[in-house]
């Protein structure tokens, strides 16, 4: 039972989506990271500068009553905060994975070459007329056609 357990498993690791899926998840956690830096590192500040020194990481509403000096130090002292700040940064960096996700797509959709369209009619074998692929009798010479797999489907032109 466990052998046969552990040879399924082995199948399902070597089927080649799962393995896709997993270097996906590793490049995109890679990806995280690196837009994470762009928008704390590079967008964040001049938008701060922008709006006159704001650091919106530390922009956070205090439920205590207590005075602190930082959202650090309201953590640190247990105080319940409502961290807005964080979540307009968190915001932003959605909005721009959004994009660089968008443009990425739209790229390798310019590259990657279309896959054919499903036929949709197949040439009757006795009067050669175009008929929708499903059909078991032609519209034009009312022959009985043979079974679709005796029969190779044509493009419609």
């Amino acid at each position: 039972m466990l052998v046969k357990t552990v040879n399924e498993f082995k199948k399902f690791l070597a089927r080649g989506n799962v393995i896709d899926l997993a270097i996906a998840v590793i490049i995109g956690a890679a990806f995280g990271q690196i837009v994470n830096s762009l928008v704390k590192d590079i967008i964040m500040p001049p938008i701060g500068l922008i709006l006159g020194q704001v650091d919106f990481s530390n922009l956070y509403l205090n439920l205590s009553g207590h005075d602190y000096s930082s959202l650090s130090a309201a953590q640190k002292a247990g105080a319940p905060t409502i961290n807005y700040g964080l979540f307009i940064n968190y915001i932003i960096n959605f909005l721009i994975i959004s994009i660089v996700i968008f443009f990425a797509v739209k790229a390798l959709n310019r590259i990657t070459p279309r896959k054919a369209d499903a036929p949709s009619t197949k040439t009757c074998p006795y009067c050669l007329s175009s008929i929708p692929i499903n059909a078991t009798k032609c519209a034009h010479c009312t022959s009985d056609l043979p079974d679709a797999e005796q029969q190779k489907p044509v493009h419609a032109h």
